[in-house]
């Protein structure tokens, strides 16, 4: 019994015969996908393809396909070639979570032509990789087809049973369905039956399959195409299709971004395979890449020439990379006559008109290796950005952040996207907020350091939503949280927030969001995060369950970090044998105090074979580091 698709893209069971069925294997055989031509309704030659990891079904058969204001390509189609290759590749990111990145796959490329006039043609190229499948869509370059709008895409990714997803419907959506404030939250909706998804769900959309496999679902690559988000098929059981954030228009050739169906036997799998997302972009093109700098940052909130400077010092003192001047220091950023060129204070964020003097902040932070970062508004930059970053970089600014850009369309991700390379020409990394998500453009221009497109912690979420991050937002890439340390209203400890900034990846942590020099103690539990690298050469997930559980170890040199949490059952057992055989280690450990304010620290002497047993409480959580003993 097989999956026949009608013409509508509709799913329905009924037995067919094949028409020229291929298969693809991944490098270690256990990752297949099958492409065939199948019967959809009165129509033939529709493009299907499904999925099968260890010989068990991840994707049924999917539908294929492109709909043209000159025409569908859903149907009706011969293969007219068929070609396969592969590639066995390593590369170095120039921030990363792993200091080596592995690209190993099998490709299969599948020449298509429409055998009715005018005889379109369309490419599917099929990825296999060990860590899961990715596709895309070329329209070469053809007499019958010159500059065309794709209305929507027909890709189909379809479930064998009602399997449970977690959904959110905004970039930084709320993944607790439990958490009592998120009726305020339209982003909201948390792990679902897929049955259940309303239209426009985020990617990545994580599905657990089984208890031991789980998939998800993003693209890759989103460069100058329309962003896609997913929905429900209508009248087929259990299959979501593309929902593209509209229309997209083009000249043959085009190439589409990936679809990309990320696999593992866990959801900690998922996490160490997100290089799968890097992997499907450009390598860097970037010559010269020494000015591209991790690190970590204070933000600036008193838009003060005093307030830059305390900054400064404080993150000298306590190992910080950057400050940030964040909105109101051109003025109001939603005003579009604010002039990002100039400093003009937003009076309700600071009335005193000459109390910031930029220039004299800039030079100091620069005299003591300290960079600055500045936020911008997307309206000064759709206006200004052409003049803005050599300015910029004629100050000495070292970064840019982009404010509430616009999302979605062709249009506004082909602007972001150009925005980021330009800031490259101008040594200026970049971090783009609000609902933007990576999809490992990093790779091809490393100067776009991290992005939000998450509910960070100046939302204050709560412990489910954090522990649910990881094997969800993270998946495509880095994420700005946006730590908020000594605030009243945090619903985690601190103990939690330092375990997160291990257990979160960012080439730049800002740390300290509402927080200011004079409002942090000198507390010993910032040791932590004093030694805390942003950059790392290994991860390991070393447990990890959906909104429950999480323990993230990572190295960089010869020190690792662990980070772990658990809104719900706190008892761990952490081995440390991932830690290098007959070495001899100094275990830090901060967690909490009883009192839940505090954090405690101890030492203790540690090896590979060595366990480090705690109970974590509800909001809480345990980070550690170990550094080797000297001899």
């Amino acid at each position: 019994m097989n999956r026949k698709i009608n013409a509508a893209g509709l799913v329905l069971l009924a037995c067919i015969s094949a028409v020229s069925a291929l298969e693809l294997k991944s490098p270690d055989g256990k990752m297949v996908v099958h492409f065939d031509l199948k019967t959809c309704g009165p129509a033939e030659g529709c493009p299907v393809y499904n999925i099968s990891y260890a010989g068990r079904t991840v994707l049924a058969d999917s539908r294929l396909g492109l709909d043209l204001s000159a025409g569908s390509l859903a149907d009706s189609f011969h293969i007219a070639d068929q070609r396969t290759s592969s590639s066995d590749t390593t590369w170095k990111p120039v921030t990363g979570e792993r200091a080596t990145v592995r690209d190993h796959f099998n490709q299969l490329v599948i020449d298509l032509e429409q055998t009715a006039p005018p005889q379109r043609k369309l490419q599917i190229t099929l990825r296999a990789y060990d860590e899961g499948v990715a596709f895309n869509y070329t329209l070469p370059s053809q007499p019958a087809l010159k500059e065309f709008v794709i209305h929507r895409e027909l890709t189909q990714f379809a479930f064998i049973g009602d399997p449970i997803v977690w959904a959110v419907y905004t970039a930084q959506g709320n993944y607790d369905p439990a958490d009592p404030r998120r009726k305020s939250n339209v982003g909201a909706q948390g792990p679902v039956p897929v049955s259940a998804i309303k239209p426009g769900v985020e990617r990545p959309l994580t599905v657990r399959l089984a208890k031991d496999l789980y998939a998800a679902i993003t693209e890759a690559r989103l460069v100058d195409y329309a962003r896609m988000k997913l929905r429900l098929t209508p009248g087929a059981t259990n299959t979501l299709e593309t929902f593209l954030s509209g229309e997209v228009n083009g000249q043959t050739a085009f190439t589409s971004p990936w679809r990309v169906v990320l696999v593992g036997a866990s959801p900690g799998k998922l996490l160490e395979q997100n290089d799968l997302v890097l992997n499907l972009n450009d390598p860097c093109v970037l010559a010269d890449t020494s000015w591209i700098k991790p690190g970590k940052v204070i933000r600036e909130a008193t838009l003060t020439t005093a307030g830059g400077k305390a900054c400064v010092d404080f993150a000298k003192k306590h190992n910080l990379h950057f400050i940030e001047y964040d909105a109101g220091w051109y003025g109001p950023e939603n005003d579009p006559k604010s002039d990002a060129t100039r400093v003009h204070l937003d009076p309700k964020r600071n009335p005193v008109p000459d109390s910031l003097q930029l220039q004299r902040v800039i030079d100091y932070a620069n005299t003591n290796g300290i960079g600055v970062i500045l936020y911008v508004n997307h309206l000064a930059l759709e206006r200004q950005l052409a003049e803005l970053l050599p300015l910029y970089e004629k100050w000495g600014v070292k970064g840019v952040k982009y404010g509430f850009v616009n999302v979605g369309s062709q249009h506004w991700t082909a602007w972001l996207h150009d925005a980021v390379r330009q800031a490259a020409a101008h040594h200026l990394m970049v971090d783009i907020h609000d609902e933007f998500r990576n999809t490992g453009y990093q790779r091809t221009y490393p100067n776009l350091m991290t992005c939000e497109g998450i509910g960070g912690n100046e939302e204050f979420p709560t412990p489910v939503h954090n522990a649910t991050l990881p094997f969800t937002r993270f998946l495509t890439g880095p994420a700005d949280y946006t730590y908020c340390w000594n605030s009243p209203k945090l619903t985690n400890t601190k103990a939690h927030q330092l375990a997160l900034s291990t257990i979160y990846f960012s080439p730049w942590q800002f740390l300290f969001w509402y927080d200011s020099p004079g409002s942090i103690a000198d507390e010993p539990a910032l040791d932590y995060w004093k030694q805390l690298p942003t950059t790392w050469d290994e991860t390991r997930v070393l447990e990890g369950e959906i909104g429950r559980r999480v323990v993230v170890a990572r190295r960089s040199g010869d020190q690792w970090c662990v980070g772990a949490i658990a809104p719900a059952n706190g008892k761990f057992s952490i081995a440390l044998d991932f830690l290098e055989p007959r070495k001899q280690f100094t275990a830090k450990i901060y967690s909490d105090a009883p009192d839940g304010q505090a954090v405690k620290i101890e030492e203790r002497p540690v090896d590979n074979q060595s366990v480090v047993q705690t109970d974590i409480p509800p909001n809480g959580g345990i980070a550690i580091q170990l550094t080797p003993l000297k001899p």
